[in-house]
């Protein structure tokens, strides 16, 4: 095995990357936006224009790169509900629809308590369960039309290998459907009449069959190349972690969604009013994790910020200038709090440094409620931020590493198909001296008091 094409689709972006598994480097990368059609019925994924774009790029991409193999990897809290003829038995709800609110109250004398399934109850279609609840009590005829629930990875590697199912990794993520601990579905399956119309049970690593005849055609692929079923991104990202180092330690998938998972930590109860839950590993282990919205929240306010020099950061520290929790107030771990600027006269600069700052602040803050102890390993676009490091660090008071190789998503599914691939060790991020350290922790003191009152 050489070359794996991953199929990577994350809230914001879809994209295909080819990563040479003797270096774990993405060698070709084509990408394209994760369009919400507006509806009728309801906003929903553009799945037909996901599926041209996919084809597309494994074309283009294999022309240049040969493929030996694929695999998948998507964001969670999603399914694809099919027909009896392998077709959409509805448009796929993006889980960000209010509509499922309406119906709260019903659902919630439903759902399994959170003591088995470590899935925390959400606003809007966050909770997969309730997606479910929500579309067959109000899409007329869906009951009768649906065959099939598909998890999401499941569905793409299904579309290009003719086998689908339901993977361990995407049930465990905050669905109401799993119970991590058992390995088996919930008492909700039942209560939403679905039991026998859930896809078969797959592991992420397993064969979803061969590129069918008529992709192989489309794309150029040998007929022969394998198709892995695929996993939820934030444990793709954790997996290259659990073959190659030793418990304890925790990573942070950083995205659309900061998700931190803790290996090896210390053992705590899980708050479920503070966004933590019990995710399940690539392995089938269950995994404390906690959660916010990080990249939205960055993308939210970056409008208003301007890269820092010294004089910015210094006065950040030195005059408690804060971005307080939350941005995004409909999940992490000060759900229902809106913070803001400290002061809204701060500078453009001063406010790039104090949003750094209150990513690694809300980062930290997940890591401690998961119980997680040794190195924080930082995988994606937050392991370019050196701020929001030096702040990760400082607050936690543990080493902070950055994932060297690929995308970390992408990593992990390229290691479905080849288990064996070169996963560089993480790079240390390197403290900075004794008074920095304080400032920072000082900082981060004050920031913790704020937050909390």
């Amino acid at each position: 095995m050489s070359r794996v094409a991953v199929i990577d689709i994350g809230k914001t972006n879809a994209k295909v990357a080819v990563v040479d598994t003797a270096t774990m480097a993405e060698v070709g990368v084509l990408t394209r936006p994760n369009t919400v059609r507006p509806g009728p019925p309801y906003p929903h994924f553009d799945v037909a224009g996901i599926r041209t774009f996919l084809l597309d790029a494994l074309a283009r991409l294999h022309a240049e790169h040969p493929v030996d193999a694929v695999s998948v990897t998507t964001h969670g809290a999603s399914a694809v509900l099919l027909d009896g003829d392998g077709g959409l038995a509805c448009p796929m709800l993006d889980y960000e629809h209010t509509g499922p609110d309406a119906l709260a109250a019903v659902y919630d004398a439903l759902r399994p308590d959170f003591a088995l399934t470590g899935s925390p109850r959400l606003a809007m279609g966050l909770n997969l369960g309730a997606q479910l609840h929500w579309l067959l009590e109000t899409q007329a005829g869906l009951a009768s039309r649906l065959a099939q629930v598909v998890t999401y990875p499941q569905f793409w590697s299904g579309q290009l290998g003719g086998v689908y199912g339901c993977e361990y990794t995407s049930l465990g993520c905050h669905t109401d459907l799993w119970l991590p601990r058992e390995g088996r579905f919930s008492a909700l399956v039942d209560g939403l009449g679905l039991s026998g119309r859930m896809a078969p049970l797959a592991r992420a690593a397993d064969r979803a069959g061969v590129i069918l005849p008529e992709i192989a055609r489309r794309t150029g692929l040998d007929p022969a190349t394998p198709v892995h079923s695929g996993l939820h991104d934030s444990n793709a990202s954790l997996l290259p972690h659990l073959l190659t180092q030793e418990a304890p330690f925790s990573v942070v998938s950083t995205g659309t969604w900061v998700i931190s998972m803790a290996v090896g930590g210390e053992a705590r109860p899980l708050d479920p009013a503070r966004d933590t839950l019990m995710n399940v590993n690539a392995h089938g282990g269950a995994t404390p994790s906690a959660r916010f919205m990080g990249g939205r929240e960055y993308e939210r306010l970056r409008g208003e910020t301007a890269p820092p020099d010294a004089a910015d950061i210094a006065r950040v520290l030195r005059e408690r200038l804060f971005l307080l929790p939350s941005v995004e107030t409909a999940s992490g771990p000060f759900p229902g709090r809106g913070g803001g600027w400290s002061d809204p006269a701060m500078t453009a600069g001063e406010k790039s440094a104090a949003l750094s700052f209150y990513l690694g602040l809300m980062t930290a803050e997940c890591l401690s409620l998961i119980g997680a102890r040794g190195r924080t390993v930082v995988e994606g676009p937050f392991g370019g931020n050196r701020l929001f490091l030096d702040m990760l660090a400082a607050a936690t008071g543990r080493a902070v590493a950055c994932s060297a190789s690929a995308t970390g998503t992408s990593a992990g599914a390229a290691l479905l198909a080849d288990p064996q691939g070169a996963v560089p060790p993480p790079r240390d991020h390197p403290r900075g001296d004794e008074a920095a350290q304080a400032a920072h922790a000082a900082y981060a003191t004050d920031w913790r008091q704020r937050a909390r009152a």
